[in-house]
């Protein structure tokens, strides 16, 4: 049976433009992205805030996923919403709002029903509440995070004192270069590792994702689409669908990790292909088992 995961993160709702079109007022925030991502697989308990404009549609979707909202707390207000616009190259882009809303007094309460959650990801929040998040929970098999560049630069001590808790970090390119003060990938891994976690997962868009640990080194492609619409959140859901893997395997070894990255890079790369989470609510356990088998073809190498 799998086991429960607790997600600790943003909930949004965001306007998005991208040279595919534009999306108004719609669900984002790295909290959303991960759970809906990771229920595919196991059973999510989620926590965020959100105002009292938060559309109850989307609150339904999140229910009819499975999603544990006791956690998910509603304050008198406005939900946090960002706006942004990605350039051609979508690996660039720009926020041109961004307003905190209610997440700007976001102090997360575990509720008791989720403090003994086996896996527990600390979605991009500011590092002091990922600290108060463990010291709430009792004890976790698997902790994992991410974080940004505005908290590496900002909060980097209570980061670096994070990183000595956990035992998964998720970090993009940029921003493990940005913490290690490393030009190469592979020095900034390293030096990451050395601050405490066990395994260091860098994202590198379009080009995939590398795995580092002490012994070990792992990466795979991002699956090759021919269209991208939106790369918001992406992110977000290979983490939901790598700790929900790891949660229905029950257990964390190479061959569960290693698979877990896959079937992680595979929701990806679904989400990408509408805005916000649209492609993730026409989407089934089929779908990605077909393009998990896909992903197996396309890097096979011994037939």
């Amino acid at each position: 049976m799998p086991e429960d995961i607790c997600v600790v993160g943003s909930l949004a709702v965001d306007t998005i433009e991208t040279p595919s079109g534009r999306a108004d007022d719609v669900l984002g925030g790295s909290c959303a992205y991960f759970a809906v991502a990771a229920s595919f697989f196991a059973p999510v308990n989620l926590v965020g805030v959100v105002g009292s404009d938060f559309p109850d549609s989307e609150r339904r979707f999140l229910e009819t996923c499975g999603i544990n909202l006791q956690g998910m707390t509603t304050v008198e207000g406005s939900t946090f919403r960002w706006t942004g616009r990605y350039h051609e190259d979508m690996n660039v882009r720009d926020t041109l709002d961004l307003q905190l809303n209610v997440f700007g007094d976001f102090q997360p309460h575990i509720p008791e029903d989720y403090r003994d959650s086996s896996f527990v990801f600390l979605a991009n929040i500011q590092p002091s509440l990922q600290s108060d998040v463990l010291s709430q929970l009792a004890a976790p098999s698997l902790i994992g995070a991410d974080t940004m560049d505005h908290w590496i630069a900002q909060n980097r001590e209570e980061l670096i004192g994070l990183l000595s808790d956990i035992q998964l970090l998720s970090i993009n390119d940029a921003e493990a270069m940005q913490l290690s003060g490393c030009t190469n990938v592979v020095a900034a891994a390293r030096e990451i590792l050395a601050m405490g976690p066990e395994t260091v997962l860098i994202k590198r868009g379009e080009y995939g994702v590398i795995q580092f640990a002490a012994d070990d080194v792992f990466a795979v492609p991002a699956f090759p689409l021919e269209h991208v619409k939106d790369p918001t959140g992406a992110g977000d859901c290979f983490a939901g669908g790598l700790f929900g893997s790891l949660a229905a395997a029950g257990e964390v070894n190479r061959k569960t990790l290693r698979r877990a990255i896959v079937h992680g890079s595979v929701l990806a790369s679904f989400a990408v292909e509408d805005f916000s989470l649209n492609r993730l609510k026409a989407l089934d356990r089929e779908q990605i088992d077909g393009r998990f088998s896909q992903f197996m073809a396309l890097t096979d190498f011994h037939s």
